[in-house]
Protein backbone atom coordinates (compact mmCIF):
# COMPACT_ATOMS: atom_id res chain seq x y z
CA UNK A 1 0.00 0.00 0.00
CA UNK A 2 1.48 3.45 -1.13
CA UNK A 3 1.54 6.39 2.21
CA UNK A 4 0.28 9.68 0.18
CA UNK A 5 1.76 12.42 2.50
CA UNK A 6 0.82 15.03 -0.17
CA UNK A 7 -2.83 15.44 -0.53
CA UNK A 8 -4.08 18.21 1.55
CA UNK A 9 -7.35 17.44 3.57
CA UNK A 10 -10.64 18.75 1.69
CA UNK A 11 -12.26 20.17 5.26
CA UNK A 12 -10.82 21.11 8.58
CA UNK A 13 -10.68 18.68 11.21
CA UNK A 14 -12.54 18.39 14.40
CA UNK A 15 -9.78 17.62 17.00
CA UNK A 16 -12.59 16.37 19.21
CA UNK A 17 -12.39 13.49 16.51
CA UNK A 18 -8.68 13.02 17.47
CA UNK A 19 -8.86 13.01 21.31
CA UNK A 20 -10.77 10.15 22.78
CA UNK A 21 -13.70 10.42 25.31
CA UNK A 22 -11.94 8.74 28.12
CA UNK A 23 -8.79 10.23 27.66
CA UNK A 24 -6.85 12.35 30.91
CA UNK A 25 -6.88 15.81 29.41
CA UNK A 26 -11.14 16.02 29.64
CA UNK A 27 -10.53 15.34 33.34
CA UNK A 28 -7.94 17.71 33.86
CA UNK A 29 -9.94 20.52 31.57
CA UNK A 30 -12.95 19.90 33.61
CA UNK A 31 -10.70 20.56 37.03
CA UNK A 32 -9.19 23.61 36.24
CA UNK A 33 -12.03 25.14 35.08
CA UNK A 34 -13.69 24.50 38.90
CA UNK A 35 -10.78 27.48 39.45
CA UNK A 36 -12.10 31.03 39.90
CA UNK A 37 -10.12 33.17 37.68
CA UNK A 38 -9.33 35.58 40.62
CA UNK A 39 -6.79 32.78 41.38
CA UNK A 40 -4.81 34.24 38.39
CA UNK A 41 -2.84 36.79 37.68
CA UNK A 42 -3.13 39.04 34.36
CA UNK A 43 -2.04 42.04 33.26
CA UNK A 44 -4.77 44.22 34.38
CA UNK A 45 -3.43 47.12 31.94
CA UNK A 46 -4.91 45.64 28.82
CA UNK A 47 -1.83 46.79 26.82
CA UNK A 48 0.64 44.40 25.26
CA UNK A 49 -0.09 41.73 23.19
CA UNK A 50 -3.09 39.46 23.63
CA UNK A 51 -3.07 37.08 26.82
CA UNK A 52 -3.10 33.57 26.90
CA UNK A 53 -6.51 32.06 28.38
CA UNK A 54 -4.89 31.43 32.04
CA UNK A 55 -6.91 28.16 32.51
CA UNK A 56 -5.71 27.43 29.16
CA UNK A 57 -2.23 28.10 30.24
CA UNK A 58 -2.75 25.77 33.55
CA UNK A 59 -4.21 22.55 31.97
CA UNK A 60 -0.99 22.76 29.44
CA UNK A 61 1.23 22.93 32.57
CA UNK A 62 -0.72 20.14 34.22
CA UNK A 63 -0.95 18.06 31.55
CA UNK A 64 2.29 18.52 30.21
CA UNK A 65 3.82 17.65 34.28
CA UNK A 66 1.80 14.62 34.04
CA UNK A 67 2.90 12.93 30.89
CA UNK A 68 6.14 13.94 31.45
CA UNK A 69 7.25 17.39 29.86
CA UNK A 70 8.71 19.83 32.29
CA UNK A 71 10.98 22.37 30.03
CA UNK A 72 9.19 25.60 28.95
CA UNK A 73 10.84 24.56 25.14
CA UNK A 74 8.64 21.14 25.67
CA UNK A 75 5.54 22.29 26.18
CA UNK A 76 5.73 25.00 23.93
CA UNK A 77 6.89 22.43 21.29
CA UNK A 78 4.11 19.68 22.46
CA UNK A 79 1.48 22.46 21.27
CA UNK A 80 2.19 21.79 17.78
CA UNK A 81 3.30 17.79 17.82
CA UNK A 82 0.95 16.34 20.46
CA UNK A 83 -2.66 16.08 19.20
CA UNK A 84 -4.07 16.01 22.90
CA UNK A 85 -2.12 19.39 23.36
CA UNK A 86 -3.45 21.06 20.59
CA UNK A 87 -6.82 20.21 21.61
CA UNK A 88 -6.43 21.58 25.09
CA UNK A 89 -4.95 25.41 23.99
CA UNK A 90 -7.37 25.44 20.93
CA UNK A 91 -4.84 25.65 18.48
CA UNK A 92 -3.22 28.28 19.92
CA UNK A 93 0.55 28.15 20.78
CA UNK A 94 1.70 29.95 23.67
CA UNK A 95 5.68 30.68 23.32
CA UNK A 96 7.93 29.59 26.15
CA UNK A 97 8.78 32.79 27.94
CA UNK A 98 5.01 33.27 28.45
CA UNK A 99 4.88 29.05 29.95
CA UNK A 100 7.69 29.88 32.03
CA UNK A 101 6.60 33.57 33.26
CA UNK A 102 2.88 31.70 34.15
CA UNK A 103 4.92 29.21 35.86
CA UNK A 104 6.73 31.58 37.95
CA UNK A 105 3.78 34.27 38.77
CA UNK A 106 0.61 32.04 39.80
CA UNK A 107 1.26 30.41 42.76
CA UNK A 108 -2.20 31.01 43.64
CA UNK A 109 -3.68 29.43 40.80
CA UNK A 110 -1.41 26.12 41.49
CA UNK A 111 -2.64 25.72 45.34
CA UNK A 112 -6.30 26.46 44.24
CA UNK A 113 -6.00 23.56 41.36
CA UNK A 114 -4.57 21.36 44.86
CA UNK A 115 -7.73 22.48 46.06
CA UNK A 116 -9.76 21.90 43.55
CA UNK A 117 -8.74 18.51 42.87
CA UNK A 118 -9.28 17.19 46.15
CA UNK A 119 -13.01 18.60 46.48
CA UNK A 120 -13.49 16.54 43.11
CA UNK A 121 -12.00 13.24 44.29
CA UNK A 122 -14.24 14.05 47.25
CA UNK A 123 -17.27 14.24 45.36
CA UNK A 124 -16.34 11.34 43.26
CA UNK A 125 -15.86 9.20 46.08
CA UNK A 126 -12.82 8.46 45.45
CA UNK A 127 -10.94 9.34 48.38
CA UNK A 128 -10.12 7.64 51.73
CA UNK A 129 -8.19 9.96 54.36
CA UNK A 130 -8.68 8.33 57.93
CA UNK A 131 -5.13 7.02 57.48
CA UNK A 132 -2.30 9.07 55.93
CA UNK A 133 1.17 8.35 55.25
CA UNK A 134 3.73 11.24 55.41
CA UNK A 135 7.30 11.03 53.76
CA UNK A 136 9.71 13.35 52.13
CA UNK A 137 12.04 12.48 49.49
CA UNK A 138 14.97 14.47 47.96
CA UNK A 139 14.61 15.95 44.56
CA UNK A 140 17.45 17.26 42.81
CA UNK A 141 17.64 20.95 42.76
CA UNK A 142 18.49 23.47 39.75
CA UNK A 143 22.30 24.26 40.42
CA UNK A 144 25.28 21.63 40.52
CA UNK A 145 27.19 20.76 43.80
CA UNK A 146 29.81 21.14 42.83
CA UNK A 147 29.14 24.92 43.06
CA UNK A 148 28.94 24.82 46.39
CA UNK A 149 31.11 25.63 49.05
CA UNK A 150 31.74 24.74 52.33
CA UNK A 151 31.91 27.05 55.82
CA UNK A 152 35.74 26.15 56.39
CA UNK A 153 37.13 26.19 53.05
CA UNK A 154 35.32 29.49 52.58
CA UNK A 155 37.30 31.31 55.07
CA UNK A 156 40.56 29.41 53.53
CA UNK A 157 39.48 31.11 50.36
CA UNK A 158 39.26 34.51 51.45
CA UNK A 159 43.02 33.87 53.29
CA UNK A 160 44.38 33.11 49.94
CA UNK A 161 42.46 35.44 48.00
CA UNK A 162 43.39 38.52 50.46
CA UNK A 163 47.12 37.50 50.07
CA UNK A 164 46.75 37.68 46.04
CA UNK A 165 45.30 40.93 46.57
CA UNK A 166 47.78 42.07 48.70
CA UNK A 167 50.98 40.61 45.65
CA UNK A 168 48.56 42.14 43.01
CA UNK A 169 48.85 45.92 45.16
CA UNK A 170 52.16 45.55 45.31
CA UNK A 171 52.98 44.46 41.67
CA UNK A 172 51.20 47.81 41.08
CA UNK A 173 53.65 49.85 43.09
CA UNK A 174 56.36 48.32 41.84
CA UNK A 175 55.65 48.99 38.35
CA UNK A 176 54.58 52.77 38.89
CA UNK A 177 58.10 53.37 40.88
CA UNK A 178 60.12 51.77 38.02
CA UNK A 179 57.76 53.17 35.57
CA UNK A 180 57.38 49.90 33.92
CA UNK A 181 54.75 48.61 31.80
CA UNK A 182 53.06 45.47 33.85
CA UNK A 183 51.68 42.36 31.81
CA UNK A 184 48.68 41.66 33.75
CA UNK A 185 45.28 43.71 33.89
CA UNK A 186 45.47 44.78 37.35
CA UNK A 187 42.20 46.66 37.99
CA UNK A 188 40.39 43.84 36.34
CA UNK A 189 42.18 41.13 38.45
CA UNK A 190 41.85 43.26 41.84
CA UNK A 191 38.32 43.73 40.67
CA UNK A 192 37.81 39.84 40.25
CA UNK A 193 39.41 39.04 43.16
CA UNK A 194 37.46 41.50 45.58
CA UNK A 195 34.44 40.30 44.08
CA UNK A 196 35.28 36.74 45.02
CA UNK A 197 35.84 37.52 48.42
CA UNK A 198 32.83 39.47 48.70
CA UNK A 199 30.98 36.35 47.47
CA UNK A 200 32.42 34.31 50.01
CA UNK A 201 32.21 36.53 52.72
CA UNK A 202 28.20 36.60 52.49
CA UNK A 203 28.39 33.02 51.75
CA UNK A 204 29.95 32.97 55.57
CA UNK A 205 27.30 35.35 56.50
CA UNK A 206 24.72 32.45 55.71
CA UNK A 207 26.18 30.19 56.77
CA UNK A 208 26.47 31.84 60.29
CA UNK A 209 22.79 33.31 59.96
CA UNK A 210 21.49 29.47 59.39
CA UNK A 211 23.40 27.76 62.36
CA UNK A 212 21.88 31.02 65.16
CA UNK A 213 18.63 30.07 63.43
CA UNK A 214 18.88 26.23 63.77
CA UNK A 215 19.94 26.69 67.65
CA UNK A 216 17.28 28.89 68.36
CA UNK A 217 14.61 25.88 66.91
CA UNK A 218 16.76 23.28 69.05
CA UNK A 219 16.63 25.30 72.03
CA UNK A 220 13.21 24.91 73.17
CA UNK A 221 13.77 21.18 73.21
CA UNK A 222 17.02 20.70 74.40
CA UNK A 223 14.88 22.69 77.79
CA UNK A 224 12.24 20.06 77.49
CA UNK A 225 14.94 17.53 77.80
CA UNK A 226 16.83 19.27 80.59
CA UNK A 227 13.31 20.19 82.34
CA UNK A 228 12.43 16.19 82.43
CA UNK A 229 15.89 14.76 83.70
CA UNK A 230 15.35 17.44 86.54
CA UNK A 231 11.73 15.97 87.43
CA UNK A 232 13.35 12.43 87.27
CA UNK A 233 16.48 13.28 89.28
CA UNK A 234 13.83 15.15 92.16
CA UNK A 235 11.20 12.43 91.97
CA UNK A 236 14.49 10.12 93.60
CA UNK A 237 14.99 8.56 89.76
CA UNK A 238 17.76 8.15 87.64
CA UNK A 239 17.59 9.81 83.86
CA UNK A 240 18.04 7.70 81.11
CA UNK A 241 20.82 8.50 78.54
CA UNK A 242 23.44 10.49 78.07
CA UNK A 243 23.04 14.41 79.36
CA UNK A 244 21.59 16.62 76.67
CA UNK A 245 24.02 18.89 74.93
CA UNK A 246 22.86 22.66 74.27
CA UNK A 247 23.01 23.67 71.21
CA UNK A 248 25.43 25.36 69.41
CA UNK A 249 25.56 28.42 67.51
CA UNK A 250 29.00 27.71 65.93
CA UNK A 251 28.74 26.57 62.42
CA UNK A 252 29.60 23.14 61.53
CA UNK A 253 33.48 23.41 59.32
CA UNK A 254 31.60 21.50 56.34
CA UNK A 255 28.34 23.15 56.53
CA UNK A 256 27.49 24.22 52.45
CA UNK A 257 26.39 27.19 50.29
CA UNK A 258 25.77 27.14 47.16
CA UNK A 259 26.15 29.89 44.84
CA UNK A 260 23.47 28.90 41.89
CA UNK A 261 20.97 28.43 44.24
CA UNK A 262 21.65 29.30 47.87
CA UNK A 263 18.95 27.99 49.57
CA UNK A 264 18.96 24.46 48.21
CA UNK A 265 21.37 22.00 50.22
CA UNK A 266 23.64 19.38 50.65
CA UNK A 267 21.98 16.15 50.96
CA UNK A 268 21.84 12.45 51.57
CA UNK A 269 20.18 10.93 48.72
CA UNK A 270 20.06 7.15 46.88
CA UNK A 271 19.26 5.85 51.04
CA UNK A 272 22.40 7.71 51.51
CA UNK A 273 24.83 6.14 48.77
CA UNK A 274 25.56 9.85 47.57
CA UNK A 275 24.78 13.50 47.83
CA UNK A 276 23.08 15.43 45.57
CA UNK A 277 22.14 19.43 45.80
CA UNK A 278 18.36 18.94 46.69
CA UNK A 279 15.79 20.20 48.66
CA UNK A 280 13.44 17.82 50.99
CA UNK A 281 10.20 17.55 48.77
CA UNK A 282 7.54 16.55 51.48
CA UNK A 283 3.77 14.81 51.11
CA UNK A 284 1.07 13.23 53.15
CA UNK A 285 -0.73 10.84 50.97
CA UNK A 286 -4.27 8.83 52.01
CA UNK A 287 -4.98 5.47 51.75
CA UNK A 288 -6.15 6.08 47.91
CA UNK A 289 -2.46 7.04 46.88
CA UNK A 290 -3.62 10.88 46.55
CA UNK A 291 -1.23 13.71 47.96
CA UNK A 292 -3.63 15.88 50.50
CA UNK A 293 -0.65 17.93 51.66
CA UNK A 294 2.74 19.22 49.95
CA UNK A 295 5.68 21.16 50.79
CA UNK A 296 9.60 21.66 50.63
CA UNK A 297 11.95 21.90 53.45
CA UNK A 298 15.62 22.71 53.05
CA UNK A 299 16.18 20.40 56.10
CA UNK A 300 18.40 17.58 54.70
CA UNK A 301 16.42 14.65 57.05
CA UNK A 302 12.85 14.85 58.66
CA UNK A 303 13.57 14.99 62.09
CA UNK A 304 11.45 18.20 62.69
CA UNK A 305 9.11 17.75 59.23
CA UNK A 306 6.63 16.05 60.87
CA UNK A 307 3.84 19.01 62.25
CA UNK A 308 4.66 21.11 59.34
CA UNK A 309 3.85 18.82 57.04
CA UNK A 310 0.83 17.62 59.12
CA UNK A 311 -0.22 21.29 59.23
CA UNK A 312 -0.81 21.58 55.41
CA UNK A 313 -3.20 18.78 54.81
CA UNK A 314 -5.76 20.55 53.06
CA UNK A 315 -9.37 21.43 54.94
CA UNK A 316 -10.82 19.77 52.62
CA UNK A 317 -10.04 16.37 54.16
CA UNK A 318 -8.06 17.53 57.37
CA UNK A 319 -11.19 16.54 59.82
CA UNK A 320 -11.31 12.98 58.78
CA UNK A 321 -7.46 12.45 59.37
CA UNK A 322 -7.56 9.62 62.02
CA UNK A 323 -3.67 8.12 62.11
CA UNK A 324 -0.86 9.42 61.01
CA UNK A 325 1.87 6.91 59.73
CA UNK A 326 5.78 7.98 59.84
CA UNK A 327 9.08 6.16 59.97
CA UNK A 328 11.73 7.17 62.43
CA UNK A 329 13.07 9.61 60.90
CA UNK A 330 10.36 11.59 61.51
CA UNK A 331 10.15 10.40 64.95
CA UNK A 332 10.36 12.56 68.05
CA UNK A 333 8.51 12.80 71.34
CA UNK A 334 8.00 16.28 70.79
CA UNK A 335 6.85 16.38 67.16
CA UNK A 336 4.71 13.20 68.34
CA UNK A 337 2.85 15.26 70.92
CA UNK A 338 2.50 18.32 68.80
CA UNK A 339 0.88 16.28 66.22
CA UNK A 340 -1.86 14.33 68.86
CA UNK A 341 -2.54 17.64 70.55
CA UNK A 342 -5.89 18.89 69.30
CA UNK A 343 -5.49 22.23 68.11
CA UNK A 344 -8.45 24.81 67.85
CA UNK A 345 -10.57 23.73 64.92
CA UNK A 346 -7.75 21.25 63.57
CA UNK A 347 -8.85 17.35 63.14
CA UNK A 348 -9.63 15.66 66.50
CA UNK A 349 -8.28 12.42 68.29
CA UNK A 350 -4.93 11.45 65.89
CA UNK A 351 -2.75 8.66 66.65
CA UNK A 352 0.86 8.45 65.20
CA UNK A 353 2.44 5.11 64.48
CA UNK A 354 6.13 5.60 64.02
CA UNK A 355 8.50 2.41 63.27
CA UNK A 356 10.75 3.38 66.18
CA UNK A 357 12.89 -0.28 66.22
CA UNK A 358 14.53 -2.04 63.62
CA UNK A 359 12.89 -4.70 62.02
CA UNK A 360 13.98 -7.82 60.04
CA UNK A 361 12.45 -8.55 56.63
CA UNK A 362 12.73 -12.11 56.89
CA UNK A 363 10.08 -13.56 58.77
CA UNK A 364 10.34 -16.59 60.59
CA UNK A 365 7.87 -19.10 61.00
CA UNK A 366 6.69 -17.85 64.57
CA UNK A 367 6.44 -14.37 62.87
CA UNK A 368 3.86 -16.20 60.61
CA UNK A 369 2.08 -17.49 63.43
CA UNK A 370 -0.95 -15.67 65.70
CA UNK A 371 1.19 -13.09 68.06
CA UNK A 372 -0.35 -12.71 71.73
CA UNK A 373 -1.44 -8.84 71.89
CA UNK A 374 1.95 -7.40 73.88
CA UNK A 375 1.84 -6.26 77.22
CA UNK A 376 0.75 -2.36 78.21
CA UNK A 377 3.81 -0.37 79.24
CA UNK A 378 3.45 0.64 82.77
CA UNK A 379 3.38 4.36 83.30
CA UNK A 380 7.14 4.65 83.93
CA UNK A 381 7.75 3.80 80.55
CA UNK A 382 9.27 6.33 77.99
CA UNK A 383 7.68 7.84 75.24
CA UNK A 384 9.24 5.79 72.81
CA UNK A 385 8.36 2.71 74.28
CA UNK A 386 5.21 3.18 74.15
CA UNK A 387 5.43 3.96 70.57
CA UNK A 388 6.80 0.61 69.92
CA UNK A 389 4.29 -0.96 72.29
CA UNK A 390 1.66 0.78 69.55
CA UNK A 391 3.39 -0.92 66.55
CA UNK A 392 3.40 -4.11 67.68
CA UNK A 393 -0.11 -4.18 68.18
CA UNK A 394 -2.41 -6.35 65.81
CA UNK A 395 -3.79 -2.77 65.34
CA UNK A 396 -0.76 -0.94 64.58
CA UNK A 397 0.93 -3.21 62.37
CA UNK A 398 -2.27 -3.52 60.29
CA UNK A 399 -2.01 -0.04 59.76
CA UNK A 400 1.31 0.49 59.05
CA UNK A 401 1.48 -1.95 56.78
CA UNK A 402 -0.53 0.90 53.97
CA UNK A 403 2.69 2.98 54.42
CA UNK A 404 4.44 0.89 52.04
CA UNK A 405 1.49 0.48 49.40
CA UNK A 406 0.79 4.18 49.71
CA UNK A 407 3.20 6.86 50.01
CA UNK A 408 6.26 5.12 49.07
CA UNK A 409 4.33 4.06 45.35
CA UNK A 410 3.60 8.18 45.03
CA UNK A 411 7.14 9.27 45.63
CA UNK A 412 8.09 6.41 42.89
CA UNK A 413 5.43 7.07 40.17
CA UNK A 414 6.60 11.06 40.22
CA UNK A 415 9.87 10.21 39.77
CA UNK A 416 10.08 7.04 37.65
CA UNK A 417 6.78 7.39 35.64
CA UNK A 418 6.19 11.22 35.49
CA UNK A 419 9.94 11.84 35.13
CA UNK A 420 10.32 14.49 37.65
CA UNK A 421 13.93 14.21 39.50
CA UNK A 422 15.11 17.66 39.30
CA UNK A 423 13.71 20.90 39.78
CA UNK A 424 13.54 23.48 37.22
CA UNK A 425 13.22 26.83 39.25
CA UNK A 426 15.46 28.37 42.09
CA UNK A 427 14.67 29.21 44.93
CA UNK A 428 12.79 27.72 48.00
CA UNK A 429 9.31 30.13 47.30
CA UNK A 430 9.73 29.32 43.40
CA UNK A 431 10.45 25.23 44.23
CA UNK A 432 7.62 25.24 46.55
CA UNK A 433 5.07 26.48 43.90
CA UNK A 434 6.75 23.83 41.25
CA UNK A 435 6.06 21.17 43.70
CA UNK A 436 2.86 22.31 43.82
CA UNK A 437 2.05 21.93 40.25
CA UNK A 438 3.69 18.32 40.59
CA UNK A 439 1.56 17.27 43.05
CA UNK A 440 -1.46 18.67 41.55
CA UNK A 441 -0.13 16.83 38.27
CA UNK A 442 0.33 13.65 40.02
CA UNK A 443 -3.23 13.85 41.55
CA UNK A 444 -5.26 14.19 38.61
CA UNK A 445 -3.01 11.26 36.95
CA UNK A 446 -4.28 9.16 40.31
CA UNK A 447 -7.54 10.56 40.35
CA UNK A 448 -8.31 9.36 36.15
CA UNK A 449 -6.85 6.29 37.00
CA UNK A 450 -9.31 5.32 40.57
CA UNK A 451 -11.89 7.07 38.46
CA UNK A 452 -11.57 4.00 35.74
CA UNK A 453 -11.20 1.60 38.17
CA UNK A 454 -14.44 2.30 39.70
CA UNK A 455 -16.22 2.10 36.30
CA UNK A 456 -14.51 -1.17 35.28
CA UNK A 457 -15.36 -2.34 38.78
Amino acid sequence: MDLDRQTPMLLPCDLREWVPEDHIVHLILDAVEQIPTAHFRVNDRGTGSPQYPPCMMLALLIYCYATGRFGSRGIEAATHSDVAVRYLCANLHPDHSSICEFRVANEAAFRAAFVSVLQLARELRLTRVGTVSVDGTKIQANASKHAAVSYQRAGEMIAELELEVQELVARAAQADAQEARETLDLPAELARREKRVAALQQARQVIEARAKELAAAQQAEYQAKQARREAQREAGQKPRGAEPVPPSETPDPKAQYNFTDPESRIMKAGNGAHFEQAYNAQAAVDEQMLIIGERVSTAPNDKEQLAPTVAVISPVVALEVKAILIDSGFYSEAAVRSVEQTPAGGPTGITVYAAVEKHSHHKTVADLLPQPEPAVPGPEASAKEVMAHRLKTAAGKALYKLRKQTVEPVFGIIKEVMGFRRFLLRGRAKVGREWTLVCVSYNLKRLFTLKNLAVAG
